[in-house]
């Protein structure tokens, strides 16, 4: 079925021209090949779960503007509503320096979409993000949602050879992951800092988006492993399932928010539902 699934997405390549349109102030990646602007929600199920359920609001288009740069890009601001882990990664000094990281306006509240039914049945959801890097900054362009065992505070991906075909497909780097809280407040569980941990020994500037809509202080987070503090508690950790790290000598957070994150208004993704 996987071949099939990118048969399916290769003919739909083919047969579509480029939508992108460029003027002097807007500029592509080499990626120029575009789907259509329609797409399905989350509540449509005429699509098999082995095709892309979703594109927001096409994909394939990687288009920034080199001139008036902050008009569809904008700054997440580091909260600081969560006492003890309010620093971000440029503000804390033993973190290292960090490429920038894109992603699309749509892409959080397009995830809750696709999680609504696990969390209205106070399961967790999770999915992993890729990326294209370009000129020291890495754009997000894609969602995997792979199939997946969850609880109310866990979620376990499975058939991970499915995610590893995709991004292989696709030369992506996985540069973070997203997952639900259905029932809980926004934070990095001991299970969920391992989980980074993985991501972020591959990938630097990997992050997690945790978002908790029923958390009426803070609906998202977006944090990573203090470096190397919170990398080295972690390297050194044998627990497994939730268990207590201790505090770093030094004082420090184990995780933080992320400052190098951008949203990008003009940055489109498409969205693998493997469930």
């Amino acid at each position: 079925m996987r071949n099939q699934r990118f048969r399916i997405i290769n003919e739909e390549k083919d047969e579509l021209a480029s939508v992108c349109s460029v003027d002097s102030s807007t500029s592509c990646s080499p990626f120029e090949s575009a789907w259509p602007t329609s797409f399905m929600t989350a509540s449509e199920h005429c699509i098999t779960v082995h095709a892309v359920t979703k594109a927001s609001p096409s994909p394939i288009i990687y288009c920034t503007e080199n001139a008036h740069h902050d008009k569809h890009i904008s700054h997440i601001e580091v909260s600081d509503s969560e006492p003890g882990h309010s620093k971000s990664c440029s503000e804390t000094a033993v973190s290292k320096k960090l490429q920038d990281v894109h992603i699309s306006a749509r892409l959080m509240e397009d995830f809750l979409e696709l999680a609504r039914d696990n969390t209205k049945n106070d399961l967790e959801t999770c999915g992993i993000l890729g990326a294209f890097l370009k000129m020291g900054t890495f754009y997000v362009t894609t969602l995997i949602i792979p199939k997946q065992e969850s609880t109310s505070n866990s979620c376990q991906a499975i058939k991970e050879e499915e995610i590893f075909a995709i991004q292989n497909e696709q030369s992506l780097f996985p540069v973070g992951w997203i997952h639900t809280h259905p029932s809980q407040s926004c934070f990095m569980s001991s299970i969920d800092l391992h989980t980074q941990y993985s991501y972020q020994v591959m990938v630097p500037e990997a992050f997690a988006i945790v978002m908790a809509p029923t958390d009426t202080s803070r609906s998202y987070g977006i944090f990573r492993l203090s470096d190397p503090v919170g990398m080295s508690v972690l390297k050194d950790c044998p627990e497994e399932g939730f268990h207590h790290h201790n505090e770093p000598a030094d004082g420090g957070p184990i995780y933080e928010h992320c400052s190098n994150i951008y949203i990008n208004s003009n940055l489109r993704f498409e969205i693998f539902d493997l469930r």
